[in-house]
Parts: C-alpha cells; sequence; structure tokens
C-alpha cells in the first residue's frame, strides 16, 4: 500500500508515547510494581492493543506484520544470543587497581563492545573491574566511564555493537558500512580513556596507603572460564556479516530466506547451552530475567511505533529536519530520555519520508543521515541511565556490591552534562559537518 495516500492522526501515536513514558517513569515512581517482568509485559500488551485495532481497521496490517516478523524477530534472537552467549564467559581474579590497569581494562571494552555487543561486553567485564578495584575507596567515577565507554560508546563499529546499529543493518547497510565510523569511534573513546586516566590517577592518590598496600598483596590473575563460547560468538559475528543479500543473492527471491541467519545466529545461542558448564553461568549469576525484560518492552515498542513511523515517513517535509546536524542532535536528544533503538528506527524512517536525493544512499538514505543518526543513537544513550539498556543494569551489578552510584538526574549533572556532552559535540562539529 502507498503509505502517502493515506493520513496517519497524531492520536494514534499516544501508545508510542505512552510506552516509553512507562519506561521512563514507572522505575521512578513505582519501582515495586516495575521490578516484575509480567508487569512490563501487561503494560506492552494494554498499549499495543489500540494500535493493532487501528492498523486492522485502516488496512495497514501488512505494516505491522513486517515489523514484527522482519524487525522485532531478528532484533530479539540477535540480543538473546549475544546475551546466553556473553552469559557463558567468566573472568574472575583480581589485578592491581591502578590507573594504568584500570583504563586498559576500559579499553579492551571498547573494543569488545563492537562485537559482542555494549550488553555482553558490559556484563562480562562489570565484575572483574569491580573485584579489581575492591580495596579501593573511590570507584564511582570508574562506573560511570564503564557506562559511557563499555556499555555505549564503544559499540560503534559493526551492527552487533548496538541495536540502534541493528536496525540500520536490517534496514539494508552493510555489514563493513559501519567500519566508517571508525573516526567518530575512535575519537570519542579516545578522548573518554585519556580523561579517565587523570581522574582515576587523582583519586588513586587520595586513596589511604593501607588500602593500596592491600590491593598490591591481593592480587591473583585473570581466569577465563567457558572459552568455547568466544567460538559461537564469532558464529554471531560471521552470521550477520556474511548471511544476507549481499553475499546470498538468492535471498531477494523470497525476503523468508533472510531467516537463514537467524536460524544460524539461533543455534549458536543453543550450542553455548549445550557447551557450557551450568556452575560458570552461576558463577556469572547468569538469569533469564533480563533477556526477558527486553522481550517484553520491545514488543510493546515495535508494536506501538508503527504509526508513529508511518506519520514521519508521511509527513517528514513539513517537520523541518533535513541537515546531518539536526539528526545527530535530535536523534541524541531522544536517544537520552527514550530508548535509542526505536528512536533510531523512528530517524530513519523521517530521512527516508525526505526522499533526498544523493549520490551515496545507504539503507534508502544520504549516507551523511544514518552516519548522524548511528552516532547520535549509540552516543547520547549514555546521557541517562534510561538511554540505553546496559546503562541500568551496570548500575545495579553495582549497587550489589555496595557502590552507592548517583541518582538519575545526579548522574547527568555529575557526569553526562559535564564530561560526555563536550566530548559529543567536539565530534560533531571535527567530524560530521
Amino acid at each position: 500500500m502507498e503509505s502517502h495516500s493515506i493520513t496517519i492522526p497524531l492520536i494514534s501515536l499516544l501508545p508510542f508515547v505512552l510506552m516509553l513514558l512507562s519506561i521512563a517513569v514507572f522505575p521512578l515512581f513505582w519501582n515495586h510494581f516495575w521490578e516484575k517482568n509480567s508487569n512490563k509485559l501487561i503494560i506492552a500488551i494494554i498499549l499495543s492493543i489500540p494500535v493493532v485495532i487501528y492498523l486492522f481497521g485502516t488496512g495497514l496490517e501488512e505494516k505491522l506484520f513486517e515489523t514484527i516478523v522482519f524487525d522485532y524477530i531478528p532484533f530479539i534472537i540477535l540480543l538473546g544470543a549475544l546475551f546466553t552467549i556473553t552469559g557463558g564467559i567468566y573472568l574472575s581474579g583480581d589485578i592491581e587497581a591502578k590507573p594504568s590497569i584500570n583504563t586498559l581494562f576500559l579499553g579492551i571494552g571498547a573494543v569488545l563492545a563492537s562485537f559482542m555487543g555494549t550488553t555482553g561486553a558490559a556484563m562480562l567485564l562489570i565484575r572483574p573491574v569491580i573485584q579489581t578495584n575492591k580495596q579501593r575507596k573511590f570507584k564511582v567515577h570508574t562506573i560511570l566511564f564503564f557506562i559511557g565507554i563499555i556499555a555505549n560508546c564503544g559499540g560503534l563499529l559493526t551492527p552487533l555493537g548496538d541495536p540502534p546499529l541493528f536496525m540500520m543493518y536490517l534496514r539494508g547497510a552493510p555489514f563493513e558500512w559501519f567500519l566508517k565510523l571508525i573516526p567518530e569511534w575512535f575519537l570519542t573513546n579516545l578522548l573518554l580513556l585519556i580523561l579517565y586516566f587523570f581522574f582515576d590517577t587523582y583519586y588513586y592518590k587520595k586513596e589511604k596507603p593501607e588500602d593500596i598496600k592491600i590491593d598490591k598483596t591481593s592480587v591473583r590473575p585473570i581466569k577465563i572460564e567457558g572459552k568455547l563460547n568466544f567460538i559461537w560468538l564469532a558464529g554471531v559475528v560471521l552470521s550477520v556479516a556474511f548471511l544476507n543479500e549481499q553475499y546470498l543473492g538468492f535471498i531477494k527471491l523470497n525476503h523468508y530466506y533472510k531467516f537463514i541467519r537467524e536460524a544460524a545466529i539461533f543455534s549458536m545461542a543453543i550450542f553455548s547451552l549445550l557447551f557450557t558448564t551450568r556452575l560458570t553461568r552461576t558463577s556469572n549469576n547468569f538469569t533469564w530475567e533480563p533477556i526477558k525484560e527486553v522481550a517484553y518492552l520491545f514488543f510493546g515498542i515495535f508494536i506501538t511505533m508503527v504509526p508513529c513511523l508511518l506519520y514521519l515517513e508521511i509527513n517528514a517535509a513539513k517537520l523541518g529536519v533535513s541537515s546531518p546536524q539536526q539528526f545527530y542532535y535530535l536523534t541524541g536528544l531522544l536517544s537520552s530520555f527514550l530508548d535509542n533503538t526505536p528512536t533510531a528506527v523512528t530517524f530513519h524512517s523521517l530521512a527516508l519520508g525526505l526522499g533526498v536525493q544523493s549520490s551515496v544512499l545507504v539503507a534508502g538514505i544520504p549516507e551523511e543521515l544514518l552516519k548522524a543518526i548511528s552516532v547520535g543513537a549509540v552516543f547520547f544513550g549514555s546521557m541517562t541511565y534510561i538511554g540505553n539498556g546496559p546503562n541500568f543494569m551496570v548500575k545495579a551489578v553495582a549497587e550489589e556490591n555496595n557502590i552507592k552510584m548517583p541518582s538519575f538526574f545526579a548522574y547527568m549533572y555529575k557526569f553526562s552534562i559535564i564530561i560526555l556532552l563536550p566530548i559529543f559535540i567536539i565530534v560533531q562539529l571535527l567530524l560530521l559537518g
């Protein structure tokens, strides 16, 4: 159906807005209710029902079907597989918590995040980082930079790195195209690591001599268990990179052939479950609850955002958003307070609706707009605890280990606005025009 021949009423966008507001507001004010994943599923279903009725009533059910089958299902299979596989890799040990070692930890995480996902890298490294810094009194700054680097900015180089990039990949951006974002990835993470090193050096000098002495004497070498999972992880990377239309031409004959990729990714997760000992997962405090939370919430998000995407495609030209700078900052602003995945999809639809002709189109839109959307969504996801899924998970693990983390707003005025935002502005001025 030609979407431009219909009009989408603004009221149909309300369930999407309410869905995102639920994610932002419930944890702050009704945390006890929101802790149960079953309640998240109930909210997702309640808000999805009017959208489903509306889309079927206006003959737009095909768009709903496409979104669920070709966006939601691949999205959940990829995230679920990365979650399962990385949950089977256990790092133990305790090394000296010097500024150079802490900075190296974060630097390794920045690289891993692009290949095992920000969630996978964050969950793999957060406990070893906390264990390493156990004897130190000043460690909140380490967790904050961990969120900025490993849970967000590190994941820019492949579609596996962060869910917004995977959604752009599903819309036609080649796997290797994301390597064009190396300058943005390198500059941002380099500046963050340099800043972190100076902060950690400052706080290291403030530590009590006896704490530093204990830290130096209680060293245990880093040990990795569940190494076989690196093979399954490589399988996921290769599946996303090569099991697509670019390399398998026959997929163009029937779009259901795309699910060859999902079948391969799913099988890697099954292998991980079969070949990882229960003890390794128990040591990692592995449970299915975090991925259930993602599956339930995004079920609601993907359904309720369908009218929103249609509205933007139809009305794009009237909204006055056209330059890469506008796309970067507006994608960034919404990614900070909403989830960055639907935000990226929304702005991709907006760019499609503009119908701009360009010498280089990637995923159906001008390359400079796709760069702005991708970088804005990934980087600004670190501006608040709710901008990207791993942020809250890292905060929860830190608090489990008696590290007092800043509140929602304190995180912003003590860290993201004064440290992250200036770097994101520098990156835009130097590299994104």
